[in-house]
């Protein structure tokens, strides 16, 4: 390794090698959107302190190595002046590194809810994982995994929000009640400009009239058993809407003319991809 990369230092008995810090190069399958805030100036001072604690994980590519997973931790050790890193060295294509990119980020704890949406939703689209292989990989459980995907059919508007940290999670979970799309903004500003709590937040939307959460929360256990078993077929988020006297309608989610086409071709038995 030092005969490749001028710096590195190996040591074998850990599988762990010291490497240059400019010798390391971001991946451009990050999930992670944004790398920053006072979390992350926490994170410099700690690495100034103490030096990187868990390795990152890089593969070797010409000129040097890519970053598969750890860039926070890089880029703190970039910010605090060190001159390598720790790192785990594994040869990887380019498939697996940005499935185990995605992966890594995705058990992290401070990742935002856009982006793990996001991270969810490229699992399925581009490695063409079902919904149930995305939770075991990831220790989530599938419906955790379809309500995560649920929120990136918001509006960008409420999107950026709720990615800046001005509405949590469950803000936007109780605004994807709101099946028009006007409406759904007019209370989201409402929401943001007020700091409304999420309970709050939930009893506007019912008081608006147009809740599905009050339907959802009247099915049975067979529809919610059955609405998952779908989901997990087709890879998309499934909702069943069951009538009294037996009609009702199956609408199935999806976030682009490829997932329209993907799921237009397993709807007719043709191929999944």
């Amino acid at each position: 390794m030092s005969a490749l990369i001028p710096g590195a230092v190996e040591a074998k008995a850990t599988g762990i090698a010291e490497i240059p810090v400019d010798a390391v190069r971001p991946s451009p399958r990050q999930p992670r959107a944004s790398i920053g805030g006072e979390a992350f100036e926490e994170l410099v001072a700690s690495v100034r302190e103490q030096g990187v604690l868990q390795p990152v994980l890089v593969r070797p590519v010409q000129g040097g190595y890519e970053l598969v997973a750890g860039e926070r931790r890089w880029r703190a050790a970039v910010a605090a002046g060190l001159r390598t890193v720790p790192a785990v060295v594994r040869e990887m294509d380019d498939r697996t590194a940005a499935e185990a990119a995605l992966v890594e980020n995705l058990q992290r704890e401070d990742l935002n809810p856009v982006d793990r949406a996001r991270a969810y939703y490229r699992l399925v689209e581009e490695f063409h994982l079902t919904q149930e292989e995305v939770a075991r990989r990831v220790g989530k459980s599938q419906p955790a995994v379809a309500n995560s995907l649920r929120l990136l059919s918001l509006p960008s508007e409420v999107l950026a929000s709720l990615e800046a940290g001005r509405i949590s999670e469950g803000h936007a979970r109780a605004l994807l009640a709101v099946q028009d799309t006007g409406r759904l903004l007019e209370l989201w500003k409402r929401v943001e400009s007020r700091g409304l709590s999420v309970r709050a937040t939930e009893s506007l939307v019912r008081r608006s009239g147009i809740s599905r959460e009050i339907r959802i929360a009247k099915k049975s256990k067979d529809i919610e058993c059955l609405e998952n078993q779908i989901a997990s077929a087709l890879g998309s988020p499934v909702e069943i809407s069951y009538r009294k006297n037996g009609s009702g309608v199956i609408s199935i989610k999806f976030y682009s003319s490829d997932d329209l086409g993907r799921l237009a071709e397993r709807l007719k038995g043709g191929p999944s991809t």
